[in-house]
């Protein structure tokens, strides 16, 4: 997978801004789109995918009121599916255009222009609205400070001479966040290895918390790994990027390219992935995680009321997501998908999309999605079985930590039912020690450090960006081992830090 996206997106009553950035982040927008477009429409875009590489999307979702218009495909106008349900939230990505066909609420971003005229002038082109294209004339090179500092401010581009991209940038999302009815927040999808999507997605993040502090900032983060990729200085992308994250982002889905590759190897039977196949896994998991925005169902939430369930500690909002099942294709007709086979891999290590392992944590809290057929009194029953047997992996002092929803429309792409799990686990921490220790392997010799320091950061920035996720995985260490009595905590140390409080808009 490349390394740059971001995705904001609106949700029900509640807007919701998708925002995609670097050529991974595109790439993986693709597929997304691919998927809820099938979901919605019954029909595939499965052309897109020879787009070799887009850098920066930013999806505006808005759901409308009153009964829904969408009834016509994409290109021609038509409605091909038949299921209203399919009907009823599909605004929430779409708006409808003064010639009656809908377009995303999107802008496409990158630092060169390559990829943008590419979108421009293929397939696409008639599919995104021509004023949301914003580029600039040369990469980030996998450099954060190049994409926070130089590329991802200047830009000299034909359209744009002397202007900041970011400028331009913020400038089309705000005019996305006025046309949507009640805007609840920002979605982002982005990977943390290369420079855009660490670096200018880094800035983007701040400018959007900054001019929109009371409203939900959600990310899906692409962390590195050296057995996708052999960009040496990854790690130090990773560690500024998540020291951001740290403190701009209200949800982070942590999302790790070693174990996207290992469920292609051994679960999907694949000998030699490709990056259009760790994005259809990402593509599937931001599907079924979105699930309960795009469609009706029991049960069903939005970000702000997740993020109110899910996180008992500001810091502590690092998710691990999930999805079952995962089977080999020729296999999917022989795969059984009841209730308890669904549950029972859902938590299993294998289903994660972070190459950790729960059994070296404890669950703070845990979400699990379901799609298809099913009944809800089996999906609650299953997954408190789960919980009652494994309590030893449960922290004892958050009561009915467990959320379920059902949604009755099918997975995409075969398969009568499915699962997405979204827990919140100490486990995380894994991803965090296994970055700061490459990152400390580079960084004691001061390796490449200068690539950075030219484009105008300060090495100190490297020790705080450090030291902070040090602190992080500390918290999550802390809370693990925390027990509770009549007083409150005791044998966690200090606890300062208060519950999440989101104010409903």
């Amino acid at each position: 997978m490349s390394s740059r996206h971001t995705t904001v997106s609106t949700c029900h009553r509640n807007t919701e801004l998708n925002c995609l950035t670097s050529s991974a982040g595109n790439q993986i927008g693709t597929a997304f789109w691919d998927n809820i477009l099938q979901a919605s429409f019954c029909t595939s875009m499965v052309w897109i995918v020879s787009v070799p590489f887009w850098t920066t999307l930013v999806y505006a979702f808005s759901r409308q009121t009153g009964p829904s218009l969408f009834r016509r495909d994409v290109e021609s106008g038509k409605h091909i599916g038949n299921d209203q349900q399919q009907l009823d939230k599909v605004d929430v990505y779409f708006t409808e255009a003064s010639n009656s066909k809908y377009v995303p609420r999107s802008i496409q971003v990158d630092l060169e222009p390559a990829v943008v005229d590419v979108v421009r002038s293929g397939p696409l082109a008639n599919l995104f609205r021509p004023d949301t294209f914003v580029h600039g004339q040369s990469g980030a090179g996998n450099n954060w400070a190049k994409g926070y500092y130089t590329e991802g401010e200047l830009m000299n581009d034909v359209q744009l001479i002397g202007a900041e991209l970011i400028d331009p940038i913020m400038d089309v999302l705000r005019r996305q966040a006025e046309n949507t009815d009640s805007f609840q927040g920002f979605q982002v999808l982005h990977s943390l290895g290369g420079g855009t999507g660490s670096g200018l997605g880094a800035l983007l993040l701040g400018k959007i918390r900054e001019e929109y502090p009371d409203r939900m900032l959600a990310t899906f983060s692409i962390f590195p790994s050296p057995k996708v990729s052999n960009t040496v200085v990854e790690p130090y992308n990773a560690i500024l990027s998540t020291h951001n994250l740290v403190e701009n982002s209200n949800i982070t889905c942590c999302i790790d390219n070693e174990a996207l590759y290992q469920i292609c190897v051994s679960e999907l039977k694949q000998k030699t992935p490709e990056y259009r196949d760790l994005n259809a896994l990402i593509a599937k998991v931001m599907s079924g995680f979105t699930t309960t925005l795009r469609f009706p169902g029991v049960l069903n939430s939005d970000l702000r009321k997740l993020a109110v369930n899910m996180v008992p500690f500001p810091r502590l909002h690092f998710f691990t997501v999930g999805y079952a099942p995962l089977v080999a294709s020729g296999t999917k007709s022989f795969t059984a998908t009841n209730v308890q086979e669904l549950t029972a891999a859902i938590f299993q290590k294998k289903s994660l999309m972070a190459a950790i392992d729960p059994a070296m944590g404890k669950y703070l809290t845990v979400s699990v999605a379901y799609r298809g057929r099913l009944s809800m009194r089996d999906i609650e029953a299953a997954v408190w079985q789960f919980q009652d047997k494994n309590s030893a992996h449960f922290v004892p002092w958050i009561p009915n930590s467990s959320l379920t929803t059902l949604c009755t429309v099918p997975p995409v792409g075969g398969g009568a039912a499915a699962a997405t799990l979204v827990a919140n686990t100490t486990a995380i921490s894994e991803v965090f020690k296994r970055s700061q220790g490459q990152f400390r392997q580079l960084f004691k010799r001061r390796a490449f450090t200068h690539w950075y320091t030219n484009e105008g950061m300060d090495e100190t920035e490297f020790e705080e960006a450090e030291n902070n996720l040090l602190d992080l995985c500390s918290q999550y260490d802390q809370y693990a081992n925390a027990e509770i009595d009549e007083d409150g905590f005791e044998n966690a140390g200090e606890m300062e830090e208060e519950n999440v409080e989101y104010e409903e808009s």
